[in-house]
Protein backbone atom coordinates (compact mmCIF):
# COMPACT_ATOMS: atom_id res chain seq x y z
CA UNK A 1 0.00 0.00 0.00
CA UNK A 2 2.91 2.45 -1.23
CA UNK A 3 1.14 4.34 -3.63
CA UNK A 4 -2.12 5.56 -3.94
CA UNK A 5 -4.39 7.11 -7.03
CA UNK A 6 -7.72 9.93 -6.35
CA UNK A 7 -10.42 9.45 -9.00
CA UNK A 8 -13.38 12.59 -8.52
CA UNK A 9 -16.39 12.70 -10.29
CA UNK A 10 -16.93 16.08 -12.07
CA UNK A 11 -19.69 18.22 -11.49
CA UNK A 12 -22.30 17.20 -13.95
CA UNK A 13 -26.06 18.87 -14.46
CA UNK A 14 -27.69 15.30 -15.57
CA UNK A 15 -25.96 12.78 -12.78
CA UNK A 16 -25.70 13.91 -9.62
CA UNK A 17 -21.68 13.04 -7.81
CA UNK A 18 -23.66 10.17 -5.49
CA UNK A 19 -24.63 8.19 -8.88
CA UNK A 20 -21.48 8.93 -10.73
CA UNK A 21 -19.80 7.44 -7.34
CA UNK A 22 -22.09 4.58 -7.31
CA UNK A 23 -21.25 4.16 -10.71
CA UNK A 24 -18.02 4.13 -10.57
CA UNK A 25 -17.53 2.38 -7.56
CA UNK A 26 -19.72 -0.59 -8.97
CA UNK A 27 -17.42 -0.59 -12.47
CA UNK A 28 -14.46 -0.85 -9.53
CA UNK A 29 -16.00 -3.99 -7.79
CA UNK A 30 -16.28 -5.57 -11.38
CA UNK A 31 -12.94 -5.09 -12.10
CA UNK A 32 -11.69 -6.37 -8.84
CA UNK A 33 -13.58 -8.92 -9.37
CA UNK A 34 -12.04 -9.80 -12.36
CA UNK A 35 -8.67 -9.14 -11.59
CA UNK A 36 -8.01 -11.73 -8.21
CA UNK A 37 -4.46 -11.93 -7.76
CA UNK A 38 -4.33 -7.96 -7.31
CA UNK A 39 -4.38 -6.33 -3.92
CA UNK A 40 -5.89 -2.97 -3.64
CA UNK A 41 -7.63 -1.10 -1.32
CA UNK A 42 -10.09 1.73 -0.70
CA UNK A 43 -10.78 4.95 1.12
CA UNK A 44 -12.77 8.17 0.83
CA UNK A 45 -10.63 10.69 1.95
CA UNK A 46 -13.51 13.77 2.43
CA UNK A 47 -15.46 11.13 4.27
CA UNK A 48 -17.91 12.69 7.31
CA UNK A 49 -19.55 10.04 9.14
CA UNK A 50 -21.54 12.98 11.00
CA UNK A 51 -23.69 13.92 7.65
CA UNK A 52 -23.21 10.85 6.64
CA UNK A 53 -21.57 11.41 2.99
CA UNK A 54 -18.58 9.64 1.62
CA UNK A 55 -17.58 12.76 -0.22
CA UNK A 56 -16.30 13.07 -3.71
CA UNK A 57 -13.09 11.54 -4.25
CA UNK A 58 -12.46 7.63 -3.97
CA UNK A 59 -8.52 6.48 -3.67
CA UNK A 60 -7.31 3.12 -4.72
CA UNK A 61 -4.46 2.15 -2.51
CA UNK A 62 -1.89 -0.42 -3.51
CA UNK A 63 1.92 -1.16 -5.09
CA UNK A 64 2.47 0.63 -8.34
CA UNK A 65 2.31 -2.44 -10.05
CA UNK A 66 -1.18 -2.89 -8.85
CA UNK A 67 -2.41 0.20 -9.30
CA UNK A 68 -0.79 0.39 -13.12
CA UNK A 69 -2.24 -3.26 -13.50
CA UNK A 70 -5.63 -1.92 -12.61
CA UNK A 71 -5.46 0.95 -14.95
CA UNK A 72 -4.27 -0.88 -17.87
CA UNK A 73 -7.78 -2.30 -17.73
CA UNK A 74 -10.94 -0.95 -19.60
CA UNK A 75 -13.26 -0.76 -16.52
CA UNK A 76 -13.37 2.78 -16.43
CA UNK A 77 -14.70 2.71 -20.09
CA UNK A 78 -17.98 5.23 -20.45
CA UNK A 79 -16.80 7.10 -17.40
CA UNK A 80 -13.42 8.98 -17.96
CA UNK A 81 -15.34 12.05 -19.92
CA UNK A 82 -16.68 12.39 -15.91
CA UNK A 83 -14.16 11.67 -13.87
CA UNK A 84 -11.23 13.74 -12.57
CA UNK A 85 -8.26 11.36 -12.63
CA UNK A 86 -5.06 11.52 -10.44
CA UNK A 87 -1.63 9.84 -11.33
CA UNK A 88 -0.07 7.60 -9.32
CA UNK A 89 1.96 8.49 -6.62
CA UNK A 90 3.79 7.51 -3.72
CA UNK A 91 2.46 7.91 0.00
CA UNK A 92 3.43 10.51 1.76
CA UNK A 93 5.48 9.71 4.63
CA UNK A 94 3.61 11.29 7.33
CA UNK A 95 0.86 9.05 6.30
CA UNK A 96 -1.44 7.84 9.07
CA UNK A 97 -3.29 4.35 8.65
CA UNK A 98 -7.11 3.36 9.28
CA UNK A 99 -9.11 0.64 8.39
CA UNK A 100 -11.90 1.27 5.39
CA UNK A 101 -14.49 -1.81 6.29
CA UNK A 102 -17.81 -2.83 5.19
CA UNK A 103 -20.87 -2.67 8.28
CA UNK A 104 -23.67 -4.91 7.45
CA UNK A 105 -26.86 -4.75 9.35
CA UNK A 106 -28.93 -7.72 10.91
CA UNK A 107 -31.10 -8.82 9.10
CA UNK A 108 -34.89 -6.96 9.16
CA UNK A 109 -37.48 -7.80 11.96
CA UNK A 110 -39.95 -8.78 9.06
CA UNK A 111 -37.36 -11.33 7.22
CA UNK A 112 -36.41 -12.97 10.73
CA UNK A 113 -39.77 -13.28 11.17
CA UNK A 114 -40.30 -15.28 7.82
CA UNK A 115 -37.57 -17.27 8.76
CA UNK A 116 -38.92 -18.73 11.95
CA UNK A 117 -42.30 -19.16 10.51
CA UNK A 118 -40.54 -21.57 7.57
CA UNK A 119 -39.23 -23.43 10.10
CA UNK A 120 -41.81 -23.50 12.68
CA UNK A 121 -45.22 -23.60 9.91
CA UNK A 122 -46.67 -24.92 13.22
CA UNK A 123 -46.97 -21.40 14.64
CA UNK A 124 -49.04 -18.33 13.80
CA UNK A 125 -47.76 -14.97 12.78
CA UNK A 126 -48.41 -13.59 16.29
CA UNK A 127 -46.77 -16.78 18.16
CA UNK A 128 -43.39 -16.05 16.22
CA UNK A 129 -43.41 -12.14 17.35
CA UNK A 130 -44.18 -13.22 20.55
CA UNK A 131 -41.45 -15.29 21.38
CA UNK A 132 -39.38 -12.68 19.69
CA UNK A 133 -40.62 -9.98 21.93
CA UNK A 134 -39.72 -12.38 24.80
CA UNK A 135 -36.38 -13.09 23.60
CA UNK A 136 -35.74 -9.05 23.55
CA UNK A 137 -36.98 -8.95 27.10
CA UNK A 138 -34.98 -11.31 28.20
CA UNK A 139 -31.61 -9.68 26.79
CA UNK A 140 -33.20 -6.04 28.05
CA UNK A 141 -35.09 -6.58 30.75
CA UNK A 142 -35.48 -2.90 31.50
CA UNK A 143 -37.56 -2.71 28.55
CA UNK A 144 -41.39 -2.01 28.82
CA UNK A 145 -43.72 -4.04 26.42
CA UNK A 146 -43.94 -1.00 24.62
CA UNK A 147 -40.24 0.01 23.99
CA UNK A 148 -39.67 -3.83 22.52
CA UNK A 149 -42.38 -3.94 20.46
CA UNK A 150 -40.90 -0.55 19.15
CA UNK A 151 -37.35 -2.42 18.68
CA UNK A 152 -39.19 -5.51 16.71
CA UNK A 153 -40.69 -2.90 14.56
CA UNK A 154 -37.94 -0.51 13.92
CA UNK A 155 -35.06 -2.90 13.52
CA UNK A 156 -31.53 -2.37 13.32
CA UNK A 157 -30.76 1.18 11.35
CA UNK A 158 -27.18 2.50 10.33
CA UNK A 159 -26.46 5.87 10.05
CA UNK A 160 -22.86 5.25 8.12
CA UNK A 161 -22.14 6.30 5.02
CA UNK A 162 -22.64 4.40 2.13
CA UNK A 163 -23.05 3.36 -1.73
CA UNK A 164 -25.83 1.95 -3.19
CA UNK A 165 -25.38 -0.91 -4.93
CA UNK A 166 -27.00 -3.21 -6.96
CA UNK A 167 -26.60 -7.29 -6.48
CA UNK A 168 -24.70 -8.96 -9.54
CA UNK A 169 -26.35 -12.47 -8.51
CA UNK A 170 -30.12 -11.26 -7.65
CA UNK A 171 -30.53 -7.61 -9.55
CA UNK A 172 -31.40 -6.41 -5.95
CA UNK A 173 -30.39 -3.20 -4.99
CA UNK A 174 -28.52 -2.64 -1.38
CA UNK A 175 -26.43 -0.27 0.46
CA UNK A 176 -23.25 -1.00 1.10
CA UNK A 177 -22.43 0.57 4.58
CA UNK A 178 -18.65 1.89 4.73
CA UNK A 179 -16.84 2.67 8.37
CA UNK A 180 -13.92 4.61 8.38
CA UNK A 181 -12.03 3.43 11.55
CA UNK A 182 -9.75 5.25 14.42
CA UNK A 183 -6.19 6.54 13.05
CA UNK A 184 -3.08 4.20 13.93
CA UNK A 185 0.23 4.81 13.78
CA UNK A 186 1.44 1.82 12.10
CA UNK A 187 0.22 0.12 9.28
CA UNK A 188 -1.66 -3.77 9.34
CA UNK A 189 -1.08 -6.02 6.64
CA UNK A 190 -3.25 -8.51 4.51
CA UNK A 191 -5.56 -8.81 1.54
CA UNK A 192 -8.64 -6.69 0.87
CA UNK A 193 -11.69 -8.32 -0.90
CA UNK A 194 -13.17 -7.62 -4.32
CA UNK A 195 -14.87 -4.20 -2.75
CA UNK A 196 -11.08 -3.07 -1.59
CA UNK A 197 -12.34 -3.26 1.80
CA UNK A 198 -11.04 -5.24 4.92
CA UNK A 199 -11.18 -6.53 8.04
CA UNK A 200 -7.66 -5.71 9.77
CA UNK A 201 -5.13 -4.64 7.15
CA UNK A 202 -5.24 -0.86 6.81
CA UNK A 203 -4.76 1.50 3.82
CA UNK A 204 -2.78 4.76 4.56
CA UNK A 205 -4.89 7.98 5.25
CA UNK A 206 -3.05 12.22 4.74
Amino acid sequence: MDHYLDLRPRPDPEFPAAHLMSALFAKLHRALVALPDVNIGVSFPDVDEHCPSLGERLRLHGSRAALEGLMQQSWLQGMRDHLGLGEISPVPANAQYRQVSRVQTKSSPERLRRRQMRRHPELSEAEVRQAALQRLRDRHEELSEEEANSRIDRGQRLTLPFIPLRSQSTGQPFRLFIRHGPLQSKPKFGNFNRYGLSNGPTVPWF
